[in-house]
């Protein structure tokens, strides 16, 4: 799968025209971008596409927990499946999941100067886990993402 809406050589980065095409190219319900706030451990959503209400926009998780939180520790991609259920801990430690009513997700890390400092997460309503390609597609969305973002 490739992208089809968006241009890596554009120079006008727009991180919410990003999460829209993503959406679009990835035919999922949900795209968020979370990062780690500069002045302390927390991570805050900061950007979404497909959202159903504007309560990301409020979610800050600590270091360690949530989706978002647990990919920046330990810097590898997470995938959810079948939520609230095989998930190790409480639903409402998975607050994004819960706010947008998610089933399954695929969360992968963003890294700036080599450290784990974001998370971009797609997500579905429904239980459709995502494929091998869909996966690939968002981990090349993620180096574009850090690429921009490391140029400014």
């Amino acid at each position: 799968m490739e992208f089809k809406h968006w241009d890596p050589e554009k120079t006008d980065f727009q991180p919410e025209k990003f999460c829209e095409s993503v959406l679009t190219d990835i035919e999922c319900d949900f795209v968020g971008l979370a990062l780690q706030n500069s002045d302390g451990p927390d991570v805050k959503w900061h950007y979404a596409a497909g959202n159903s209400n504007k309560k990301y926009m409020r979610i800050t998780v600590r270091y360690g927990k949530g989706i978002a939180g647990k990919v920046i520790a330990t810097g590898r991609p997470i995938t959810v499946e079948e939520f609230p259920r095989h998930i190790s801990g409480k639903p409402l430690e998975y607050p994004i999941m819960l706010a947008e009513k998610l089933v399954t997700a695929f969360a992968v890390p963003i890294h700036f100067n080599s450290l784990p400092k974001g998370v971009l997460l797609v997500g579905k309503r429904t239980n459709h886990p995502f494929t091998k390609s869909e996966q690939t597609t968002v981990l090349k969305a993620a180096k574009y993402l850090e690429e921009k973002m490391d140029r400014g």
